[in-house]
């Protein structure tokens, strides 16, 4: 197992503990969800505590269980990838925002291939979730990739086996560009996968496919960096090959329209543009209009305040990309709806 995936599990071991309120510090700020994101949330915490004292008690369940615990007000604030739409907010007296973009890859161990050297195309890729491909050499992999020796091997599938906002974006994906997925399968945090073996967490696929021969796994592109994973190249909508990079998930979000959706729930899969990855997408932040500890949420509040001033840097480097300028002051102009049991913005009171 790789040094990253070792600290990552101490990580989350850690903040299972802290969980529990005997070790946590009064003034840890808690949120639990998306896996996808936990990279940089981590080094963003890091460097807060050093600057504040105050840490980041987060728990990385996935989206799903990050969803339930807001919703059932165990902590300040949940992560979700897959954005909740404007009844779904409504209805939970939620406040919705986007913190950084980033790009979902496909990731592979198979035995002298390379990072980068082999090249998928939607539609392949959701015939090899849907069991309909099984094997590497199989004539449409290799039509796509006529250079590269393919072995006469098994594809070992891996998908997401707790609910997941990486999967709820990867099957959007593979929905657009495959009807017979779309209609078979469908779009969910968790579906009814017809092959494979399940892992928990972006981390936990990181591992199954690292310690799997011939496997295919779909990982937030951090994952894939610092554990020096095979990725894949794509085809995108444009029929161009692109490789999994910042630029590649910039050009994707580019168009976006932002305000276009409640929560700003922009879905970023398969966006046109001969540079655009095909599997970007955003990870969002939702925490309670009515807050029932304002105190809690203006520290969670002061947070992503720091994060949006002074974590592009961090993001970046992990090939994250950070939201535009104008996208984060409306997301500010929002957090005026965070109010108190006295009707007061907790956001407000911070200046």
């Amino acid at each position: 197992m790789s040094k990253f995936l070792k600290g990552l599990q101490a990580a989350l071991l850690g903040s299972a503990l802290l969980a529990g309120g005997a070790a946590a510090h009064a003034a840890d700020i808690s949120g639990a969800g998306a896996t996808f994101p936990y990279p940089i949330y981590s080094q963003w915490a890091q460097a807060y505590k050093e600057k504040t004292g105050t840490g980041l008690n987060y728990q990385a369940i996935g989206s799903g269980g990050g969803i339930k615990q807001i919703e059932a007000r165990t902590v300040t604030f949940g992560a979700s990838d897959k954005p909740l739409d404007g009844d779904e907010l409504k209805a939970n007296t939620l406040v919705q925002f986007p913190t950084v973009m980033g790009g979902i890859v496909p990731v592979v161990n198979v035995k002298g291939i390379k990072p980068g050297e082999l090249v998928l195309d939607g539609k392949t890729l959701a015939e090899i979730y849907a069991g309909k491909i099984t094997k590497w050499n199989d004539a449409a992999v290799a039509k796509l990739n006529p250079k590269v020796k393919l072995p006469d091997a098994a594809i070992a599938v891996v998908y997401r086996s707790d609910g997941s906002g990486t999967t709820f974006n990867f099957t959007y994906y593979l929905a657009a560009v495959d009807a017979a997925w779309k209609s078979d399968i469908g779009v969910n945090t968790s579906v009814e996968w017809p092959v494979g073996i399940g892992a928990k967490g972006n981390q936990g696929v990181a591992a199954s496919v690292g310690q799997t021969a011939n496997s295919i796994g779909y990982v937030e592109y951090a994952y894939a960096l610092q554990n020096k994973m095979t990725y894949t190249d794509m085809l995108n909508a444009d029929g161009k090959r692109v490789a999994p990079k910042a630029e590649a998930f910039a050009a994707a979000a580019a168009n976006a329209d932002w305000k276009s959706q409640p929560g700003f729930g922009v879905i970023l899969a398969n966006q046109p543009g001969k540079g655009s990855w095909p599997m970007t997408a955003a990870t969002f932040i939702l925490m309670h209009s009515d807050a029932t500890d304002a105190a809690a949420s203006a520290e969670a509040l002061k947070f992503f305040d720091w994060a949006y001033g002074k974590g592009d840097k961090m993001a970046a480097k992990l090939d994250y990309i950070p939201m535009p300028d104008s996208v984060v002051k409306s997301v500010k102009a929002e957090w005026a709806e965070i109010k108190g049991k006295d009707g007061k913005p907790v956001y407000a009171a911070m200046h």
